[in-house]
């Protein structure tokens, strides 16, 4: 059982999901389980933001908005490199939390060594080549040379802590699959803390700036590694519980069947994660259209739609592992209970936040600027209400996934969010900076030896409400498809054949 302490997160969390109970919505028990996987990893989630938001403003503090650029440049690098320890982790979650819940606990070490193994084995070369070659990818952003140096500098030191960061997410997801988000929670929030303290040392003791911020990622990575790894080979750690099971080191790491499965369920969830990261870059080219102060508004918005869907993270995570956790055993009947359940659960909490962000959303935006006057702000406050309505579909595209990918079935996750972004979001987005016009074209006339003028098409620009769209489209669509695929009942089918020593099912 996961430790419950009178965490306000949980209590208001667990408050929303009785009061579904009550309603009969969710089952009562079911509604305390979700509760207790999901709030610690809303924790995390709220402890790595608030971290890399320091880590700027300390750098800011430093050197100055040169080398705030240089950091925010190698961002999306560190940024793609990161997803690919979750496209493993996500095969790691699937594979654990079905033989956790079958109680085949021998297969269970196997898939937590052959993740180790993927994950080194995948990014040590893109480490090799952030470190030699970091200057040259910075460059393909900006021309500004302080921001070149300082990015280049950052992201070469920054991409030793590669392959540290992608075990810490396997030891999360071991953790969440074996049905304890405490444990992760506390080890990575711990992490975050200790970063925040080593940076400080660094760069103003030290006097290191960009390269102190670096080092911090690259040595609270390494420490919470060595605490998932103590942990789960010792199978306890110092002052806590003994855990459910523990993982032999000295085994095989390298299992062919073991390491297919991990990258047939891993790679579509990598897909995903990237599509987050390659839409970053033409979505602010297109917001830069509107001019610096929708774009100061947008990334203000942004930054607040990130605080919103936290729940998304815990509830997602929540719903992979219950749901593997119940196939593991063969009730495919109970499995999509969970799942609908959740869907519901994951969608009233977002509800309830996105009221209240909704209402404050005023004084909120205001937290990032000491200028009430400031043209930015009315904007990033009809930006932010747009977020809330958009953001409560993430309940349902969440929710929805966690499903999908507890047996195995990561392709529709990434077809609905790759559709949602690149097929919606940022056409909408274009739409609204630049309007549509096609030029007139010329078409044959069938059976006639002659051509005729085809009227161009010409929408004007529609402003602000193509960003406004461009959020909905966002979630909307990848909602729509996850829900879909999961009314469909193909993840049941296709979780046999992940499912400890079960027969293959055809997809």
């Amino acid at each position: 059982m996961v430790r419950r302490v009178p965490n306000p997160f949980r209590l208001l969390i667990l408050w929303i999901g009785f009061a579904l109970a009550r309603a009969g919505l969710i089952e009562r028990e079911r509604a305390r389980r979700t509760t207790d996987l999901a709030w610690p990893r809303i924790v995390t989630g709220i402890a790595r933001m608030s971290k890399s938001a320091v880590d700027v403003a300390m750098v800011g503090i430093a050197i100055g908005s040169s080398a705030i650029a240089g950091v925010g440049f190698a961002g999306p690098f560190w940024g793609l490199a990161f997803s690919v320890g979750g496209g493993v982790a996500g095969g790691t979650i699937a594979l654990v939390s079905q033989r956790y819940g079958a109680e085949a606990y021998d297969q269970l070490g196997q898939a937590v060594r052959s993740s180790v193994f993927l994950v080194v084995v995948v990014s040590l070369p893109i480490t090799a080549t952030f470190w030699l070659s970091a200057e040259s990818f910075i460059g393909l952003i900006t021309d500004n040379p302080d921001a070149i140096r300082y990015g280049s500098d950052y992201l070469q030191v920054v991409a030793l802590g590669i392959p540290f960061a992608g075990l810490n997410l396997i030891g999360s997801r071991v953790f969440v699959g074996m049905d304890d988000a405490w444990t992760p929670m506390v080890v990575r929030a711990g992490g975050a803390v200790a970063n925040i303290g080593i940076n400080a040392v660094l760069i103003f003791g030290l006097d290191l700036g960009v390269v102190g911020a670096a080092l911090g990622t690259v040595l609270s990575n390494v420490a919470v590694t060595a605490v998932f790894a103590v942990g789960l080979t010792a199978g306890r750690l110092p002052g806590a519980r003994e855990f459910p099971v523990h993982v032999d080191p000295v085994g095989s790491y390298v299992d062919a069947p073991t390491l297919r499965d991990l990258v047939t369920i891993g790679l579509p969830v990598f897909g995903t994660n990237l599509v987050w990261t390659l839409a970053e870059f033409p979505m602010l080219a297109i917001v830069d259209v509107f001019g610096e102060d929708t774009v100061a508004a947008y990334v203000i918005a942004r930054r607040i739609w990130g605080v919103m869907n936290t729940p998304g993270w815990g509830f997602g995570l929540a719903s992979s592992s219950l749901v593997g956790q119940v196939l593991g055993t063969g009730d495919e009947g109970t499995a999509e209970q969970y799942g609908r359940e959740i869907i519901r659960f994951a969608v009233a909490v977002y509800a309830v936040s996105a009221f209240l962000v909704f209402v404050f959303a005023e004084q909120i935006t205001l937290l990032f600027s000491n200028d009430p006057t400031d043209p930015a702000i009315p904007i990033a406050v009809s930006l932010v209400h747009a977020a809330c309505v958009a953001v409560v579909l993430r309940g349902v595209s969440g929710g929805a996934s966690g499903p999908l990918n507890a047996s195995g079935d990561t392709r529709w996750p990434f077809y609905s969010q790759f559709l949602g972004m690149f097929g919606f979001a940022i056409p909408l987005a274009y739409l609204g900076a630049n309007g549509l016009d096609l030029p007139p074209l010329e078409a044959a006339v069938p059976l006639v030896d002659a051509t005729v003028a085809v009227p161009g098409v010409s929408i004007p620009a529609i402003g602000l409400m193509g960003l406004y769209l461009a959020f909905v489209a966002e979630t909307a669509v990848p909602a729509a498809v996850n829900y879909y695929r999961f009314s469909t009942g193909k993840w049941k089918q296709i979780s046999r054949s992940y499912r400890p020593e079960t027969p293959t099912a055809d997809d």
